[in-house]
């Protein structure tokens, strides 16, 4: 069993970073769908990420659309904060892929639309001045649930 964690179009290279360096600490794959607000050979992603790149396995895509052609009939879940369901009761017992979206501006519509059924949340307060959490400690969040449903694999 696999989960595989997805970016979509992320801005902030530490946060990329960071989401780099718990899927290598992992044995997760990361999916970053361009355009990135970033170059992937930058220092600061490499730092966030500092000494684990070689262990990460990464695959880039050009668009969503070359994302979706490739992986649209797989297991897709979407992180957003238009959902009502929390990522605790999600069932990541199988493979599949966990989508995050851009830090400022989340998963397009096209997402939403496809994948109404596939949303979850994470609980936090309402807050006019505060939108979400951090995109890496988002990540972290409910990458460990889903390691968790599948028995945290090879991991010790």
């Amino acid at each position: 069993m696999a989960v595989e964690i997805v970016l979509y179009q992320p801005e902030i290279p530490p946060n990329t970073g960071n989401v780099a360096r718990t899927c290598a600490l992992t044995g997760t794959k990361l999916h970053l769908i361009r355009p990135l607000g970033f170059s992937i050979d930058s220092k600061a992603v490499k730092r966030a990420g500092l000494d684990y790149w070689h262990l990460l396995d990464l695959e880039v895509h050009d668009s969503l659309d070359e994302f979706l052609e490739k992986y649209g009939d797989k297991r897709i879940f979407l992180s957003t904060t238009k959902a009502n369901d929390y990522y605790d009761k999600i069932d990541f017992s199988e493979d599949c892929f966990i989508v995050f979206g851009r830090e400022t501006g989340g998963l397009p519509d096209e997402l939403h639309n496809r994948y109404s059924g596939s949303r979850f949340i994470i609980p936090m307060l309402k807050h006019d001045d505060v939108r979400s959490l951090n995109l890496s400690n988002s990540v972290a969040i409910v990458l460990y649930e889903a390691l968790r449903q599948q028995g945290f694999n090879q991991l010790f």
